[in-house]
Parts: structure tokens; C-alpha cells; sequence
């Protein structure tokens, strides 16, 4: 799939702005920018929608067209792509506990069972917590191909649409359950994958317009500058509604509305019409590209880095940033190179093969 300049800025913002947010744990970087970092968990809605979408495009476009859905060759290429530099990391979590950013760790059967997020004792194991977002991730990779296929027997507007507002409706009668009982927001509003799936659904309602509403998709491809201002506008509703996130009005409503916000910069990102999708930053490329290791690594950059400042206190400022920002993109680095790349080349190669196999046992009429 081509790779488009805008949701490569979108992915980029959204992996600094989250690591921007896990700045907390090193004493925050202070000054002007600390209200957008207070606000970089919202990255992570960013990345769920950017995800929807993309998966999406994947899994619905051959349906679209009549192929037949290939489940063994969607699953071998996620396991790839996500479980490598994921396994290399938990290992680091497991064998050297001094290297975490938090002495608490859950236990290592459920980072690979992807149940961390429905799990999770937060207030002693913080260690790698911010892997819950692959066990959502995971999740709909599991039960969305099914789905798709599913619905692509008969496709049916009214099926989607009553879908969809069914799963919104189910995260606000469980998110509002959890706020008015009392529950721990983290582990029963913000980590379960039930109460988490605004992003991913938004995410795929836009592929699903792309495929089988193409002249939907033209018309807002159109109007893409249009689409980011009122994306911009919702987003920036839901960050002063999100003031006090813990709130009833919040934690129950404003999921939904930063999805909807996103999703329509997302929407305004994957054409070439409008000023996003033609914004080209320098750098964007490759921090989108790397987004997944600087995802999983950056809190051990930042807890190595913040040791060795406390022993070596000379940094402060503006050097101190430089100090974390090259330590991140040194470690972040170093996954993608050294572990990420590689099984996603043997990735290529093997489907190649695959593809070269099925070719050449098709019989001389075909």
C-alpha cells in the first residue's frame, strides 16, 4: 500500500505527542509545551484510527473486488509485523528488571497472551503498561477480519450503521457504568478493549467509505481542508472537555467525539487535496516509519537517561531534552534496525515465495 506524506505526519504526531505524555515519568519537560504533553495519551486515539483505517483498506478493498479473504496470509503478515520487536522488548522487561522505568512488572503469560489490559493491577505493576494499546490492537486484528468477511457475504448499509452505533452505544453504557460505580478509571475505562474501540471503529467506517462508497470518499476528498478544520475543531472540543478526564461527562462522551475529530484528519490526510496530505515534513517519514519501536522502547531511553542524570547532574534545560530525544531515537533506532526490518524483509521474501509457489502448481490452462 502506497504510503501517503499526510497519515505519515499524522503518525508521527501521534508517536511524539504520546512520548511527549510519558515525559511524567522523568519530571515532564516543563515550561510552554506541558499542557500538549498533559494531553499525549490522546496519541494512542490517534494511532487506533490511523490503524482502523489502515487495516481496513487491507482486509476490505480484495473483499470489495469479490477475492476471496486469505485469513492465514493476514494473521503471518500482523504476527511480523508486531510480535518481533514486541518479544525482544518484553525480554529486556523480564530478564533486567534494573532497566525499568518502574520496579513492577505483571506477569510475562499476560504481555503474550495480550490480556495485559484486562488484567492490569496498575497502582504496583507500571513497568511496560503502555503495551495495553497493542492487546487492543490485537484484539481487533483477531475479530475484525471475521467480521468483514462476515458482512461481505451481504453487504448492507443498514448492517454497518447498526453496528456501528451499536458499538458506540455499548462504550458509553460501559464506560458510564464503571464512572458512576466508582471503578478505577485505568483499568476500567482507559485499558479495556471494550471501552477503547471509538478509534478503531472510526478508523474503519473511513475504509469502509473509501470501498464501497467511492463517490462518498471523492466528495470528502474534495472538501479534505474542510474535513481538517472540523477535525481540528472536535479535537480541540474534546482536549477542554477532557480537562477533568476522570469526569462522569467525560469518560463517557468525549471518546466517541475525539474519535470523530480524528478521524476526520485522518480522512483529510490519505488524499492529496488538501493541505495535509500534501504537507511534507522533514523527518516525518522515518519517525512514522519507526513509530511501532519508538513506541515500545522509549520509556527504557528515558529511565536510562534520567539514571545517568542523576549520578552526572550537568544537563538541564534544553540539553537535558536533547539528552532524552537522541536517547529515544538511538534506542528506537536500534529495535527498528536491528530487529523490526529484518522480519518484516523475511516477511516480503517469504510471500514471494508463496506467491512464486501458488504460480507454479496452477495447471498450464489457468
Amino acid at each position: 500500500m502506497q504510503r501517503l506524506p499526510g497519515l505519515d505526519l499524522l503518525r508521527a504526531i501521534a508517536i511524539v505527542w504520546v512520548m511527549l505524555f510519558h515525559s511524567w515519568m522523568v519530571g515532564g519537560i516543563g515550561g510552554p509545551f506541558q499542557p500538549i504533553a498533559d494531553y499525549g495519551w490522546m496519541g494512542v486515539d490517534l494511532f487506533f484510527v490511523l490503524s482502523g483505517y489502515l487495516i481496513g483498506r487491507q482486509l476490505l478493498e480484495p473483499l470489495g473486488r469479490g477475492e476471496p479473504l486469505r485469513f492465514g496470509a493476514f494473521y503471518l503478515r500482523r504476527a511480523f509485523r508486531i510480535l518481533p520487536a514486541f518479544l525482544a522488548v518484553l525480554a529486556i522487561y523480564v530478564l533486567f528488571p534494573a532497566w525499568r522505568e518502574a520496579p513492577g512488572l505483571q506477569p510475562a503469560w499476560q504481555f503474550l497472551t495480550f490480556t495485559l489490559n484486562l488484567l492490569i493491577d496498575y497502582r504496583h505493576n507500571q513497568a511496560f503498561s503502555h503495551a495495553w494499546s497493542l492487546c487492543v490492537e490485537e484484539h481487533f486484528y483477531l475479530l475484525f477480519p471475521l467480521l468483514a468477511w462476515w458482512l461481505a457475504r451481504r453487504p448492507s448499509r443498514t448492517a454497518v450503521v447498526v453496528g456501528a452505533a451499536g458499538v458506540v452505544a455499548a462504550g458509553l453504557l460501559l464506560r458510564g457504568y464503571a464512572s458512576l460505580h466508582g471503578r478505577d478509571w485505568l483499568e476500567s475505562i482507559y485499558y479495556p478493549t471494550w471501552t477503547r474501540l471509538d478509534g478503531l471503529l472510526a478508523g474503519v467506517l473511513l475504509a469502509t467509505i473509501q470501498t464501497w462508497q467511492p463517490a462518498w470518499w471523492a466528495a470528502m476528498q474534495r472538501r479534505a481542508n474542510l474535513l481538517a478544520g472540523a477535525g481540528l475543531l472536535l479535537a480541540a472540543a474534546a482536549i477542554w472537555l477532557f480537562r477533568d478526564k476522570t469526569a462522569f461527562a467525560a469518560s463517557v462522551f468525549c471518546f466517541p467525539l475525539l474519535s470523530l475529530g480524528l478521524a476526520l484528519l485522518v480522512a483529510a490526510g490519505a488524499g492529496s487535496t488538501g493541505w495535509l496530505g500534501r504537507w511534507r515534513v522533514p523527518g516525518a517519514g522515518w519517525i512514522a516509519a519507526a513509530s511501532y519501536s519508538l513506541y515500545l522502547s522509549h520509556k527504557l531511553a528515558m529511565h536510562a537517561v534520567h539514571e545517568l542524570l542523576q549520578r552526572w547532574p550537568v544537563p538541564h534545560g534544553l540539553a537535558a531534552f536533547a539528552a532524552y530525544a537522541l536517547a529515544i531515537a538511538a534506542t528506537g533506532a536500534l529495535l527498528h534496525y536491528a530487529v523490526e526490518r529484518p522480519f518484516l524483509r523475511l516477511r516480503t521474501r517469504l510471500a514471494r515465495a508463496g506467491s512464486r509457489g501458488a504460480i507454479e502448481a496452477q495447471p498450464a490452462s489457468a
